[in-house]
Formats: structure tokens, C-alpha cells, sequence
């Protein structure tokens, strides 16, 4: 079964290094093809590029595949396995979407932000643990899976949104369009900021340990503590240093709150504020203005429409596996459809805001860049559930 494990953690690796490839030749492709080439055909390099794409889906396929063999279960069931399939969805969704419009660039913009969510993915351990009882049911497959296929194809709906923005919004002079642009481009750094900030702590073997007490009152101490993975800028509540020689806190956070996961997020903003200075001082410019040789030669109509239609199909696959599946579930586990529980209640946000774009966009006339900035936020609104919500807010459905 390790051997099993290895050659599906190989293939994980495979597929990474072939997205990252696929995406230059998505680059090759805007660069060297003719206007003629935009819709309706596919350049050498294009070709290139979504035939690599393929291979590394399959090896990633394979991975999940190899992987759902050695645990017996869907590998969903933590914060590794989760990522790394909705990063595998969101490939999927990039696939069959570019076979449909036959644009190299939206490869450009979709493949890295898949490549940033498996990277964040490898960042969690990635041990094959059995299911808690709670879990065991084949709900887990039904409900989980749907849910990031509908979250996949919605980032689809960011992708060409962003390239939309950045094609449309003018950088020669200072904006809130320019501002709130330059602030996505900060959020997705950060992602990097947190990769690297983790990986160098990681390899130096760096943790701190606090005794602290938990939510019901409860003392944990000696090796009930906490560990943290990084130098603690919050401690937990009521958190005391193992050893006192030590970073100290600078202060701790009440029990609701994941402290380890939460200061994670803190170290994660510093070192993508420090990335983001840095690029902007080597480009002298801002970073969506670096990018708009990238998007000189696409039709904002044709993008518009890719995320439009991004939205309309992934919508009702998230309401399927979000909502419906989910509340079948937690009414056959705990008698109870629905309790409130965070998870819940920025699942239900995201359905609300997304049925909003579609009410704006049918009925109000909403194109163009008000889509274009509403699939960016739906987008931030999807990533505060898989990041925040999962980590630092504890509750049932959290992977914390």
C-alpha cells in the first residue's frame, strides 16, 4: 500500500510540473498566433499546451484514483485531499471550457491559479487517515466531490473575469478599478507568500508548543498543547510558551479561533506584502499592467461570455453538492438538515451571492466589467470558505 502511496504522490508531482509547462505554452500561444487564430483555431503552441494539460489531468486522476484505493474511501476526507481535487476539478472545468472556445489565454490565467491551490494543498498533511464514523457514508463522495466541481467551474468565472478586468481597466492612471485590481493580484501573491514561508520554517524544523485552554474549559498541556510551525504572532487563549526562551505572542485569540492556522494566515499577508513590494519594484509598474500583453489581442465580449457561462453551469452543480447533498446528509447523519455551523452559513453566502450574479446579469443588464468584478468577489467569497472558514473558524464541517 506505500508503494501504492508513493506513485500516487509522483503523479500528484507530475501533474503539477505539467501544468506549469502547459502555461508557458498557453504564452507561446498568445505571443506567436495570428488574430485569425483567437476563436476559431488552435496554433502549434496552443495545441501543445492543452495536450499537456491532459496528460497532467490524467496523472492527477491517476493520483486520485491510486489514492482512493489505499485509504478505501473518497480521498476528501482532509484539507490535502480536498484541495488537491477541486485544483484537479478546476483543470477539468479549464479543459472542457477551452475545447468549447478555443482561447489559449484564459490557460494563462486558469492554470497558475490552479497550480497556486495544489501548492497550497501540499502545504497539509498528507497521511492516509481512516474516516472518523461521522464520515463513513457515501454521502461523503456524493456531497463533497459535487460541491468542488461547482466550486471548479465557478473559479472558471474568475479566470476570464480577471482577464477581463486587467484587458479592460486603464493603467495609466491611478483608479479604484486600478486599486481593487492591484488587491487581487496581492491576494493570489500571497498564496506564493504562504508556500514559501512554510516550506523555509518547514525545513528548518522550526515549532513552538503552548499549553493553553480550549473552548470547553479544559486545560491542554505538555503534548495536549499546541504546535505552531511558525513563529507565533497570536497565541492561543490563554496560551503559555513550553519553552520560555522563545518569540512570544503578541497576544492570544479566544478559544473559537484556530491560533495555529490563524497566525499562518498572518505570516502569509507579511511575506505576500513583501513579494508583491518586491515585483513591484523590479516592474516598475503595477502587476495588471504587466500583464496586459498578455490580453492585447482578446475579444472582452468572447471573456465576458466565458464567465457568464462559467457561472451558469457551475451554479447549479454547487447548489447540488453545497446545499441539497448537504443537508440530505446532515439530516441521515445527525437528524438535523441544517444547524448553523460556519461552514453552512459561507456555503449558503456563497449561493446567495452567486444567484444575485445571475439576478444582476439576466435582469439588470449587469456585463461587462460589473460581471467581471462580481466573478472576482464570488471568487474571494469561495477562497474565504476554503481558507478561513476551514481553518481558523472551528466548527463540524472544518477541517481545522
Amino acid at each position: 500500500m506505500n508503494h501504492l502511496l508513493n506513485i500516487s504522490s509522483n503523479l500528484l508531482f507530475v501533474a503539477f510540473i505539467l501544468y506549469l509547462i502547459g502555461t508557458f505554452f498557453f504564452g507561446g500561444a498568445i505571443r506567436s498566433k495570428s488574430k485569425k487564430a483567437e476563436g476559431a483555431s488552435m496554433n502549434r503552441w496552443g495545441l501543445i499546451g492543452i495536450t499537456i494539460s491532459i496528460v497532467g489531468f490524467v496523472c492527477q486522476l491517476g493520483y486520485f484514483i491510486l489514492r482512493w484505493v489505499v485509504s478505501g474511501h473518497a480521498p476528501v476526507s482532509n484539507m490535502f485531499e480536498f484541495t488537491t481535487f477541486f485544483g484537479m476539478m478546476l483543470v477539468a472545468a479549464f479543459i472542457i471550457i477551452f475545447f468549447i472556445y478555443r482561447t489559449a489565454v484564459l490557460g494563462v490565467f486558469a492554470l497558475p491559479v490552479a497550480l497556486l491551490i495544489i501548492a497550497y494543498a501540499s502545504m497539509f498533511p498528507r497521511e492516509v487517515n481512516p474516516l472518523v464514523p461521522s464520515l463513513r457514508s457515501y454521502w461523503l463522495h456524493i456531497h463533497v466531490t459535487t460541491a468542488a466541481a461547482g466550486e471548479a467551474i465557478l473559479a472558471i468565472s474568475f479566470a476570464a473575469g480577471l482577464i477581463y478586468l486587467v484587458k479592460s481597466i486603464n493603467q495609466s492612471r491611478k483608479s479604484k478599478s486600478t486599486f481593487w485590481l492591484e488587491f487581487v493580484m496581492y491576494i493570489l501573491i500571497s498564496v506564493v507568500g504562504f508556500i514559501i514561508i512554510t516550506s523555509i520554517f518547514h525545513a528548518a524544523n522550526y515549532t513552538q508548543r503552548f499549553d493553553w485552554v480550549d473552548k470547553d474549559g479544559v486545560e491542554q498541556v505538555g503534548k495536549q498543547g499546541l504546535t505552531f510551525d511558525l513563529p507565533a504572532i497570536v497565541g492561543p487563549h490563554e496560551g503559555k510558551l513550553q519553552n520560555q526562551d522563545q518569540f512570544k505572542p503578541l497576544f492570544n485569540v479566544p478559544a473559537l479561533i484556530n491560533a495555529v492556522k490563524l497566525n499562518t494566515v498572518i505570516w502569509s499577508a507579511i511575506t505576500g506584502l513583501v513579494l508583491y513590494i518586491l515585483i513591484r519594484l523590479i516592474g516598475r509598474k503595477r502587476i495588471g499592467a504587466m500583464l496586459q500583453p498578455l490580453v492585447k489581442n482578446i475579444k472582452l465580449d468572447l471573456v465576458d461570455e466565458i464567465s457568464y457561462r462559467s457561472v451558469l453551469i457551475g451554479f447549479p452543480v454547487f447548489t447540488l453538492g453545497a446545499l441539497i447533498f448537504a443537508m440530505i446528509w446532515a439530516q441521515v447523519a445527525w437528524s438535523k438538515a441544517w444547524s448553523w455551523d460556519p461552514k453552512e452559513v459561507w456555503a449558503l453566502i456563497t449561493w446567495l451571492f452567486y444567484a444575485a450574479f445571475l439576478h444582476l446579469r439576466l435582469s439588470k443588464g449587469w456585463h461587462g466589467s460589473k460581471s467581471a468584478w462580481l466573478a472576482v468577489i464570488g471568487f474571494a467569497i469561495i477562497m474565504f470558505n476554503l481558507i478561513a472558514v476551514n481553518l481558523v473558524i472551528a466548527g463540524l464541517h472544518s477541517y481545522a
